[in-house]
């Protein structure tokens, strides 16, 4: 149990903190694609899915770690994912997202996180399991892409990685040069930690690594799986309520560890406070928040199981459950964003939250 605890607790410490301070998350790389039109966080995440997939495959090549095969309940993994898309939006923030802005001391991720952990539980052990069996009964009979394709998992590996190389070199090249910042108060290693702004793009490569060493991590304690959020933090919650230890493992540690890491991150930089939303946000983020349990209940993962890891794996699950999840993020964000700036007449919606920034 103790390797369990540290090395859980590790982990997402490491990915907590370096969330925090690289502003990641999935929610605003779907939906700034949408509504600004600006597609540099959500190739920060395609950066992050080609390091883990070089890693994930390098390491099991090695006989490192085992690869087990993900099913692909295309139905769950579709429909879960598009509720999934809407929650985070409602939510204000991924699961991770979520998970990282409980350690910055919002108490209205505290809420969405409340309402993720019980949809995530209501759909996979409570009275919404024999819905969850019933969409998740049809498989489809390959479990990764390469399979269905009959070619080496190389061949897809190499082929995102090539178009990703390319679009963060058309990024770079539009950027022209450093990101703007304030004048450093720091220095050091404090200024790098703390203060100096975060390339998305860099931040991609250390989640991607992280992505990486959770494989070898949570199977030194019999995990077969990398970085996981919805499933452990329903199993938290599983726990809190009958008290059965076997609801504990090494991904609940890695939820816990993110928030603790995060809180670090917070901490160093100054940006830790407490802040209480109102009302009406508070009500629509625990709605945002269980819908977000259940759709990635549903799809077998969230941003981080499918989006990070099952797409990295080329396993067909993450590649049916992700697309859905943006599909559903950008069908939230119309509501939510676009239309009412219309109504309002804003002159373009990318211009104006441009303005806002």
């Amino acid at each position: 149990m103790v390797s369990v605890i540290v090395l859980g607790l590790l982990c997402g410490a490491l990915l907590g903190f370096v969330l925090q301070r690289g502003r990641f998350c999935w929610v605003s790389a779907y939906r700034d694609v949408y509504v600004l039109g600006d597609t540099r966080l959500f190739v920060a995440t395609m950066v992050a899915i080609a390091v883990q997939s070089i890693g994930v495959y390098a390491l099991a090549a090695l006989g490192a770690i085992r690869i087990a095969p993900v099913p692909f309940t295309w139905v769950g993994a579709i429909a879960g994912g598009f509720v999934f898309g809407i929650g985070i939006v409602m939510a204000g923030g991924c699961a991770t997202g979520t998970w990282y802005r409980v350690g910055e001391g919002l108490i209205g991720s505290w809420i969405a996180l409340f309402g993720y952990m019980l949809g995530a539980a209501v759909m996979k052990y409570g009275a919404l399991k024999p819905l969850y069996d019933r969409l998740t009964a049809a498989k489809g009979p390959d479990s990764f892409v390469y399979q269905s394709l009959g070619v080496s998992p190389w061949v897809p590996i190499a082929a995102f990685a090539l178009v990703t190389a390319w679009a963060v070199r058309w990024h770079l090249r539009r950027e022209g040069g450093p990101m703007p910042g304030l004048p450093a108060k720091k220095r050091g290693l404090n200024h790098l930690l703390f203060e100096r702004r975060w390339h998305p793009f860099f931040t991609g490569i250390l989640v991607g690594l992280i992505a990486v060493l959770a494989w070898p991590l949570s199977e030194a304690t019999g995990r077969i799986y990398g970085l996981g959020i919805t499933t452990p933090s329903a199993n938290l919650l599983r726990y809190l309520v009958t008290g059965d230890l076997k609801s504990i493992d090494w991904g609940v540690f890695l939820v816990l560890g993110i928030a603790l890491g995060s809180f670090l991150a917070a901490k160093g930089s100054g940006e830790f406070r407490w802040r209480v939303p109102p009302a009406k946000t508070a009500v629509i983020s625990l709605i945002g928040g269980l819908f977000m349990g259940f759709g990635a209940g549903l799809a077998g993962g969230c941003s981080i199981g499918n989006g990070l890891v099952n797409t990295s794996l080329w396993s067909w699950e993450g590649w049916a459950a992700t697309p859905a999840m943006i599909l559903g993020t950008w069908f939230a964000a119309y509501f939510a964003v676009v239309r009412p700036m219309r109504a309002a007449g804003a002159p373009g919606r990318g211009a104006a939250l441009r303005q806002g920034a």
